[in-house]
């Protein structure tokens, strides 16, 4: 019997959660899944450690401050080491990556992905603001190069397995919110809140700025974004409930009324390895749900007063054109800024209010107009802290 192809992933932002859960899935099924390619923004040390640990072909830090560090972290190893954004594009183009996992935060992922598309491969996308700044120009280039994209992100990936053998239109999508760290705080507890508190998620393992995305709700109203592109639904047609138990991933309701929703212990390895082997589903150690440790599911709807981000991101996806994309760059700046202290918490929603309402309006953006309008965001956004 022919020995079957391990399928060549190439992980872009493997040092973060999303990657680091990813490599866990590579470990489980060594015999289907194989590390190509490996990429850090900073993290030169523990990428170094990974690419010992899974041999991949080569390696990119898209910071060059540390190329000679991690190039001398692994002379000794027979893996290429490349350095900066541009190596992130063209390392996702070699004939032998299958699929590429976009695990990179930010707008930073955009390029990447888009050479990944043009290069046809698979997408994993983890990246979601690659679809909130561009999702038109990623739907039109994954028509144009017959690229499918395979969700990632637990709600999405839900909505996606909903979805599976369908042939009904959508009829309303159910996007479930943890409501994070502070979904019970009143504005007044809110307006005091420290890093450190939002750091806290009661239910997920993230890295810092989706885990502080997540307490302001912004990251769900990314959510919303994503989703109008991933299914080709309007905002109207997408509600948001907070149910705090994340055992609901998400739902997708039908013409006849009835409701499909996929349920699960709340693990991101669940959905990456889904999105690895779709579409098959591959045996796993992970936990399991305990029916019967589970005494209540309670459904809530969001508060957009006391959590404006929600609120900001539906109004940017009504708006349309570069609107998503002023608000991610202007989410970027404060996230770092509240995390650094030089922003309050219901600050930032006034911030991203603000350069919204300052930044260029373009209703039919080109990719060039996006890196412009991700500039000039970032810079009013900066101003309007300082």
């Amino acid at each position: 019997m022919k020995e079957q192809r391990k399928k060549q992933i190439a992980i872009l932002g493997s040092t973060g959660s999303i990657g680091t859960q990813a490599l866990q899935v590579i470990s489980e099924h060594p015999d289907r899944f194989e590390a190509r390619v490996l990429t850090a923004a900073n993290h030169w040390e523990m990428l170094a450690a990974q690419a010992r640990q899974f041999k991949p072909a080569a390696v990119v830090i898209a910071n060059e401050q540390h190329y000679e560090a991690l190039s001398e972290a692994l002379a000794d190893q027979p893996i290429a080491v490349y350095a900066g954004a541009d190596a992130l594009c063209q390392v996702v183009e070699s004939s032998e990556v299958d699929m590429v996992l976009t695990a990179m935060v930010g707008f930073a992922g955009l390029a990447p992905t888009i050479a990944a598309i043009r290069a046809r491969k698979a997408i994993a996308l983890a990246n979601k603001e690659t679809m909130v700044v561009a999702g038109e120009l990623i739907n039109s280039l994954c028509r144009q190069y017959e690229v499918p994209i395979l969700p990632v992100d637990s709600e999405h990936s839900a909505i996606f397995q909903c979805l599976v053998g369908e042939v009904s239109p959508i009829e309303k999508i159910i996007l479930t919110a943890s409501g994070g760290p502070f979904r019970t705080f009143t504005r007044e507890q809110l307006a005091d809140v420290t890093p450190a508190m939002a750091l806290h998620h009661p239910n997920w393992d993230m890295g810092a700025k989706i885990t502080i995305d997540s307490a302001s709700m912004m990251n769900k109203g990314f959510e919303v974004i994503e989703a109008k592109w991933l299914f080709g639904v309007e905002p109207e047609r997408i509600q948001v409930v907070v149910h705090p138990q994340s055992v609901v991933h998400s739902a997708v309701q039908f013409a006849d009324g009835a409701v499909k929703a996929q349920l699960g212990v709340p693990d991101m390895r669940v959905p990456i390895q889904l999105a690895f082997s779709f579409p098959e589903r591959l045996q796993s150690s992970f936990e399991r749900i305990d029916w019967f440790s589970m005494h209540d599911l309670t459904f809530e709807h969001p508060d957009t007063a006391r959590f404006r981000c929600l609120a900001l991101a539906y109004e940017a996806l009504r708006r349309g054109g570069n609107a998503p994309c002023i608000v991610n760059a202007a989410n970027e700046i404060v996230n770092r800024a509240f995390l650094e202290g030089r922003c309050r918490f219901l600050e930032m929603a006034e911030i991203i209010g603000k350069t919204l309402q300052k930044a260029t309006f373009v209703s039919k953006p080109t990719f060039d107009d996006y890196f412009e309008t991700d500039k000039e965001s970032r810079r009013i956004a900066e101003e309007l802290i300082a």
